[in-house]
């Protein structure tokens, strides 16, 4: 008896056959993995073979050159906007206006860096960076400012302070000793 495992077998996927010359998309990894090594060692049945999302992976959608987009955004931790996009409120943890991107409507964010237009109200309870191809119409209020040569601000601008900025969890006092 022979402890040397067996090739897989092929398989041919199920559903209608393409019209000829027509490009077959590739499968999904599937679920479940192989065993490796002589022994069996390596993964367990039922795990994904696909490694874990790293932490620093972020929720991102782009909106792209050429794109518009209405409505309300959902779930998104970084919005890149390079084409228009219309709102009534975004909230994300970044927000990126390229040279080629227009914003209106509202926003709330932690930090914001805009190189295009924005129109409409803006707050950054962290930073806001107005590129020099920048320019804010409307409201704009944020903790820290920083505007390149070039930058414009139309409108009203509020600078946050701490009291205005939601708390995180109170400092602890350590014991000596």
């Amino acid at each position: 008896m022979s402890l040397a495992p067996k090739p897989p077998t092929p398989t041919m996927p199920s559903g209608p056959t393409p019209p000829a010359g027509t490009a077959i998309p590739p499968r999904p990894p599937q679920m479940g993995g192989q065993m490796g090594g002589p022994m069996g060692g390596g993964q367990m049945p039922g795990q994904p073979t696909m490694p874990a999302p790293r932490a620093q992976d972020r929720r991102t959608l782009v909106v792209g050159r050429g794109i518009s987009l209405q409505g309300t955004v959902a779930d998104a931790e970084r919005l890149v906007v390079e084409g228009t996009v219309e709102s009534q409120m975004i909230q994300a943890t970044e927000l990126s206006i390229s040279q080629t991107g227009v914003f209106k409507g509202e926003v709330q964010v932690e930090d914001a860096e805009i190189a295009g237009t924005f129109d409409g109200t803006l707050t950054a309870r962290g930073q806001l960076v107005i590129r020099a191809t920048g320019r804010v119409i409307g409201n704009a209020r944020c903790r820290r400012l920083m505007v390149e040569d070039g930058g414009q601000i139309s409108g009203k601008m509020e600078m946050l302070g701490d009291t205005q900025i939601p708390a995180g969890p109170a400092p602890r006092a350590y014991a000596e000793g």
